[in-house]
Formats: C-alpha cells, sequence, structure tokens
C-alpha cells in the first residue's frame, strides 16, 4: 500500500490560515477525517486535490509551490479522474443549467448509466417528482439542500464508476466534503451502501470529511469486512494556525456511546414547566406532534430537570417548531404553557421580550453566527444576558472551561468572535446560551461542527444543566447519540 505524505501551508499576506505537517494519506482507501468545524479541513482536502484557488495565498505543499505542486502527474491525473464533492452543493451546481444536464456534462457524459443510483439515493421519489427535480435550474434553496446533496453524490458515484471501467486508470482521486451534511440517516445510509458496494469492485482513494462519528457505528455493523481498507483519522488545532492530523481510535467513540445513559430528573415537579398542544399552523401549514408510537398526537411536555427530544425528517419543520416556541416567527395558530404564562398567536414580541427571552427561555442556534454578535470579543458576548450585571473577567475564565482548555488566556476573552473557528463558536454558542439560566433552554443542532472531546464535554454539560432543573427541548441528526442519553418516553415525533 503506497502511502502519500503532505506537509501544507496555506496563508494571507496578514496571517497563516493553516499548517499541518506530516499528514500520512493512503492509496486505495477510505480515510475518513473528523474534526471540529473551522480549523482547515477543507482547506486542507483541497490543496492536496489541487482545487484550491490561490489566489491571494501563499500555498506550499511539502516545501515547493503550489504551482510546482500542480504540475506533479499524480495530482493532474487524481484531478481529472476524481471527484470533488463541495461542502456546499450550491458551489458545484451551475444556475444556467438544468440538473439533468448537468448529470451527463463533460466526462460524466461518458460515465456508466446512473439510473439505479438516482433510484437508491431518492427511493421515496415517484418518477414523476424525480424527472421534476432534474429539470430544475438550481436556485439557492430549490432544490433542497438534501435534494442537491444527493444529485452531487450521484455524480461522484458516475465518476467513480468510470474510473473503474477504464483498466489504464490505476490512480484517482475522491474527496467527499461533509457529503451527508443535509441528509437524515437514511439516505446517509442508502449512500453508504452505494459507496462500500462500488469500493469492493475496485477500490480507489477516497477523503471523506465529516463531524459524523456516528459513521463508524454503522460501518462495523454493516462493513466490518471493509475494516482493514479504512482509516480512521481526526485533525485538531493545537495553536490559532498549527494543526495535526492522527489516527482516531474507533472504540474510543463506541465505548464511551455504550455508557452512556438516560439522566431522568430526580424529584419530578408535578406541574410541566412547558406543555404544547400537538396540533399547530404556520405558513399556511398544519403540523402535529406525535408520540414514540409515531402515531397518536400527544402534546409535548418538558418538567423541570427533562430532556426531550423532536424527531422529524429534514425539512419537516423542527427549528421552525423552535422558532415558534421562542416567538421569533408567528404561527398561525398554537397553544403553549412555559412556566406558568399562557402563549398563543396573539401574543407579540413585546410580550416574548418581556416575558420570556433570556428569562424563562432560550435557544441555541443551529448556526453560531446567528446567534453571536461576530464584531463583539468573547469577554462581550456575556454582557446583558443577566441585568445589572456586569461578571468579572475570571468568572467568564472560569465558565468558559466547562467547554474550552484551561487556563483561558487573557488574549482568548479579547478576541473578536469572527476569528474563531466554527467549532469554537458553536461552544460560545452553547456557553452562552445557558449562562442567563434560563428554565427551558431550546438546543437546534447542539452538536454541529464539533470535535469528539467537545461532543463529551457538552453532553456532560446538558446533565449538568439537567440536574440543576433546567428543561432542555433536543433538536438534532445526531440520533445516535440522543437515542442513548434520552430515554424512549421522551421522544416525540412532527409529521
Amino acid at each position: 500500500m503506497n502511502t502519500r505524505s503532505f506537509s501544507i501551508s496555506v496563508s494571507t499576506s496578514h496571517h497563516t490560515l493553516v499548517q499541518v505537517k506530516d499528514f500520512q494519506f493512503p492509496e486505495n482507501r477510505i480515510v475518513f477525517l473528523f474534526g471540529e468545524s473551522g480549523i482547515g479541513k477543507s482547506i486542507v482536502s483541497k490543496v492536496v486535490a489541487g482545487q484550491l484557488d490561490p489566489e491571494g495565498l501563499d500555498v506550499t505543499v511539502n516545501g515547493e509551490t503550489y504551482a510546482d505542486y500542480l504540475k506533479k502527474p499524480v495530482v493532474r491525473s487524481g484531478k481529472e479522474r476524481g471527484f470533488f464533492v463541495f461542502q456546499e452543493p450550491s458551489s458545484h451546481l451551475d444556475p444556467t443549467l438544468t440538473l439533468r444536464t448537468q448529470l451527463n456534462e463533460g466526462s460524466l457524459k461518458a460515465c456508466p448509466n446512473d439510473e439505479d443510483v438516482l433510484k437508491q439515493l431518492f427511493q421515496s421519489a415517484s418518477q414523476a417528482d424525480l424527472g421534476n427535480i432534474l429539470d430544475i435550474y438550481p436556485k439557492p434553496f430549490r432544490p433542497s439542500g438534501g435534494e442537491k446533496q444527493r444529485l452531487l453524490l450521484s455524480m461522484a458515484m458516475k465518476k467513480i464508476r468510470l474510473y473503474q471501467s477504464t483498466p489504464e486508470w490505476k490512480e484517482a482521486l475522491f474527496v467527499f466534503d461533509e457529503p451527508t451534511g443535509s441528509l437524515d440517516n437514511i439516505q446517509r445510509n442508502r449512500f453508504l451502501s452505494l459507496l462500500f458496494a462500488a469500493f469492493r469492485k475496485k477500490p480507489f482513494t477516497l477523503l471523506f470529511i465529516t463531524h459524523d462519528y456516528s459513521l463508524i457505528s454503522e460501518i462495523n455493523a454493516n462493513y466490518s469486512d471493509l475494516l482493514k481498507s479504512v482509516s480512521f483519522l481526526e485533525m485538531a488545532r493545537i495553536h490559532d494556525t498549527d494543526s495535526v492530523i492522527s489516527t482516531f481510535v474507533p472504540s474510543d467513540y463506541t465505548t464511551w456511546l455504550d455508557k452512556l445513559v438516560p439522566n431522568t430528573a430526580e424529584n419530578k415537579a408535578q406541574t410541566p414547566l412547558f406543555r404544547m398542544e400537538p396540533s399547530f399552523k404556520i405558513f399556511g401549514r398544519s403540523l402535529t406532534l406525535v408520540g414514540p408510537d409515531k402515531t397518536n398526537p400527544i402534546p409535548l411536555v418538558i418538567h423541570p430537570g427533562e430532556m426531550v427530544y423532536v424527531k422529524a425528517g429534514s425539512g419537516v419543520g423542527k427549528t421552525t417548531l423552535a422558532k415558534i416556541i421562542l416567538g421569533l416567527y408567528a404561527a398561525d395558530q398554537v397553544s403553549i404553557t412555559l412556566d406558568g404564562l399562557t402563549i398563543t398567536e396573539k401574543k407579540g414580541r413585546l410580550f416574548y421580550e418581556k416575558e420570556v427571552w433570556g428569562k424563562r427561555a432560550g435557544m441555541v442556534f443551529q448556526h453560531a453566527d446567528e446567534a453571536l454578535d461576530l464584531k463583539s470579543t468573547v469577554f462581550e458576548t456575556f454582557l446583558g444576558l443577566i441585568p445589572g450585571k456586569i461578571p468579572p473577567r475570571e468568572e467568564i475564565k472560569e465558565y468558559l472551561a466547562a467547554l474550552f482548555d484551561s487556563p483561558i488566556p487573557d488574549a482568548f476573552l479579547n478576541k473578536k468572535v469572527q476569528y474563531l473557528s466554527g467549532g469554537q463558536k458553536q461552544r460560545l454558542n452553547l456557553l452562552r446560551s445557558f449562562y442567563g439560566k434560563p428554565k427551558l433552554l431550546i438546543l437546534d443542532e447542539p452538536l454541529n461542527g464539533l470535535d469528539f472531546e467537545s461532543i463529551r464535554k457538552v453532553l456532560d454539560l446538558l446533565s449538568k444543566k439537567q440536574k440543576e432543573g433546567c428543561g432542555l427541548l433536543l433538536i438534532s441528526h445526531n440520533e445516535e447519540i440522543f437515542d442513548k442519553a434520552i430515554s424512549a418516553d421522551h421522544l416525540y415525533y412532527l409529521k
């Protein structure tokens, strides 16, 4: 087995974006690369694949210029014969061509038939519905993010088949950057079935960048015969710019998961902290909450110290539900009781400002940038959350240590939020939401962009907040983790 080694540096005229040494990349293997969001995984993968736009950047690979690296035959052939699935599918799709045309554009025209791939990835869609999707000119919100992602994966699978059906092609590099981020577990597993079936026919080199550690369990359960051809790596930042890529031990995750158990509230209060009637309406749509049986409508009830989990497919309305509860979206019809308050669709913004926001309820937004002031410093992020209180800097340092490595330096408190990595923003987002001690906290994808160590710390923090009596409403695609952390009788489905 050949292994390529990379030492990569990417910088602007003002600062270093990412620097990683001795990235060992084995050929003809599937390499899963985990790590926190925003530390440079995408940049490193684009450099390796010859896909990085070097304008305004100083890029070196193993001590040579990027221009010289791009001239290497192995890079040119890997780029020509491989495929790069970008993290944001819209950046790959041409809005002037239909999706059907793009599935057969350029080198993809010579690829084997893709009908079976499309059928598997769009299994729930009728032939007519799939045809309608393929005839769309892609726009930012049409088709959906999940549909765009599956179409891009269909293109990638076509290119893999072309590589496998061309005997003279001995090497190619495929890079999938967060390829399943917009897919639910069912859709993700259908794609993995296609991917590993293709790998069995003729191995290829694949770098698969992801935050989804539950892939480990899926591979162990269904593709154990291929584990000898799979590597798990994790990228971590050791300084502001320096990163290290090392082996991730899969059993670290599975052992931790096996020990995860629900944290049930002690001395449960008879009066619920929160109750929402099962049926509500918004944007002309009717939505219903049902219980663990997935059939019977039941009210959403949360007692102090309880964590409940709401599940639904992508695009059904989980985030919409959260924003209705917080008064960020105006429902056409809704009935809620929160800490003794009766809330209906008639309540307006002034009511939520006075009675709810930061007092009775708060929210961890799916995207940290929605909640954080990017121009503020880390310390300023905590100002004004408790009326009349300016927290001592040492108190904030101690508080940050729950999710950040301690000791916390003064320079970190003074750092602008906009310069934090995606994972750092998410951890700050979580801590900010808890700081005002709301009685109910809604968590929308709280593990977004986190590495394994941070995931463990977040679960410990949630358990601590439960013990303090905080009610938690959880929305997450991380089903494997939260199915273990939350008891089945605290599970709801949104339809």
